[in-house]
């Protein structure tokens, strides 16, 4: 497979760029939907410390089917089963729109002819229904679905893992990710990374890698 570079030399050969999803290109906080269905505020704040959680939901990142995640947490909180139970048809509710000027961003590097991919810790039966339309990701080459691969950063196999499958070695990609522990282990691969807080910031690290001007 050959990998599109871009049209000036970027530093250190950095010619492809690699995306996390959640709160990188899509907004995303399981309050988002629950917000909408308890209006309690105490209660909220309790169910999500206590009843979904960020771990809870991590187990369908690493593969895990929500119909077995589901019934097990219904067990344990059988008086929020039905809150739990629409967690799958409604999660699109948690993701509710774009970061702010990371698509154009995106957009500017596919016609800069830099190459793009992205490593998401996503849950493989929530993605298709997730992906519909959405053109950002039609510039993207691949896409590595922890759950479908069943493995889930920072394990340090997606990462060796999405290199093979896009046919790129460590050090010609920059890797941008909202959690620290997911670039720490990227580097320690010989990734570059980039802790991305806001589409200013990312901004101005692509100009300084020559990747857009």
């Amino acid at each position: 497979m050959a990998v599109a570079c871009s049209q000036a030399s970027a530093p250190l050969g950095i010619d492809t760029v690699i995306f996390d999803i959640g709160n990188v290109i899509s907004r995303w906080d399981i309050r988002f939907l629950y917000e909408k269905l308890i209006d309690d505020a105490q209660e909220l704040d309790w169910f999500l410390e206590n009843v979904i959680t960020p771990e809870w939901h991590f187990q369908h990142d690493a593969g895990r089917a929500f119909a077995d995640t589901s019934k097990e947490l219904i067990a344990e909180f059988p008086d929020y089963a039905d809150l739990i139970r629409v967690f799958h048809p409604r999660f699109n509710e948690t993701n509710p729109g774009e970061i702010d000027g990371v698509p154009a961003l995106i957009e500017r590097l596919h016609d800069a002819n830099i190459a793009l991919f992205a490593i998401s810790n996503f849950s493989a039966e929530f993605w298709p229904n997730f992906r519909v339309d959405k053109p950002v990701f039609d510039y993207f080459s691949d896409i590595v679905i922890s759950g479908e691969e069943k493995l889930a950063k920072p394990d340090p196999a997606i990462y060796r893992l999405a290199l093979e499958r896009f046919d790129v070695a460590a050090g010609q990609c920059l890797f941008i990710d909202d959690r620290l522990d997911n670039i720490e282990a990227g580097e320690k691969l010989g990734i570059k990374g980039h802790h991305f807080q806001d589409a200013q910031a990312l901004e101005r690290e692509l100009v300084a890698l020559g990747l857009l001007g």
